[in-house]
């Protein structure tokens, strides 16, 4: 029914409401919706060209070395000069470290801030999400994106190693390679999602928490190469976070140590779960005490 009242050129359509009639997915598909969407937003996808800039530049910095090494390996497979070139899978955390501190600074801020400043966290809250399986929708979503930078470049190179036989011999080889080329990855990418989600917890604005993230990466390593300087033991490099993921990478791998030469495993163990454990806890103790509008 359609109700028209007019006044000079005021105009009132009452149309009424329709029930909806689809399916309803409950919390799994609310979560599964949130997880698709802010993994989009994260990746400037259906949005402006400006927004998908930066993630695909930093993306492709991410891949740019695994490129160039794949390229080695299909041009001298099995040389000298491969065998100089190319890093382990451990060392070459190194060549894309700071694409993943840029790409990491950029993906929970416009994940969670936006939500924040836009009012949609009430409208997310509303039903039937509640605050800690928003929390975790946006957790996976960080995650999946982190993922690319941190896992899809190593990876790659265990593909190129194993189709032109440079890489691992045999099955159980190349099982335990991709074995731990996974693990390695899983564990950074928990990591960094951790600490980006603790420190864009603490604001709203997409600028603020980015710097904040940078300037907690970059300020650690200075701050703890200072006291190494002075003296300190080489434990003290666990409380600089990409310098932590650099040393867990070879550790997995058994390639060694790099930084933290005598610093047992279990203390390397203990400070990746204070940093990933505490920044989830951290969003999650700042997203129980935001007043949130419904």
């Amino acid at each position: 029914m359609t109700d028209t009242f007019s006044s000079g050129d005021a105009q009132i359509l009452d149309r009424g409401y329709r029930k909806y009639d689809g399916p309803r997915t409950g919390v799994k598909g609310s979560v599964l919706a949130v997880v698709a969407h802010s993994a989009q937003r994260a990746l400037g996808m259906r949005r402006t060209i400006w927004a998908k800039i930066l993630p695909v530049a930093t993306i492709g910095f991410a891949y740019l070395p695994a490129v160039v090494f794949v390229g080695i390996i299909a041009l001298f497979p099995k040389s000298d000069v491969a065998a100089e070139a190319l890093p382990s899978y451990g060392d070459y955390y190194g060549f894309i470290i700071a694409a993943i501190m840029v790409f990491v600074a950029l993906v929970a801020p416009e994940v969670l801030c936006t939500d924040r400043r836009s009012g949609m966290l009430g409208v997310y809250l509303a039903a039937p999400l509640d605050r800690d399986s928003y929390l975790f929708a946006k957790a996976v979503a960080i995650a999946s994106v982190l993922s690319i930078v941190c896992l899809g470049p190593p990876l790659l190179m265990l593909i190129a190693n194993v189709l032109q036989s440079t890489g691992p011999d045999g099955a159980g080889d190349i099982l335990l390679t991709f074995v731990r080329v996974l693990t390695t990855g899983i564990v950074e990418t928990l990591l960094f999602t951790g600490i980006t989600m603790g420190v864009t917890s603490l604001t709203d604005r997409k600028a603020v928490a980015a710097a904040g993230i940078i300037l907690l990466f970059l300020i650690s390593i200075s701050m703890t190469g200072i006291i190494d300087a002075a003296g300190a033991p080489a434990g003290i490099y666990v409380f600089a976070p990409t310098l932590l993921g650099l040393e867990l990478a070879p550790r997995i791998h058994g390639e060694g140590t790099i930084l933290m030469q005598g610093v047992p495993s279990l203390t390397i163990w203990l400070a990746w779960a204070a940093w990933t454990f505490g920044g989830f806890a951290l969003a999650r103790n700042r997203l129980h005490h935001l007043p949130v509008t419904r």
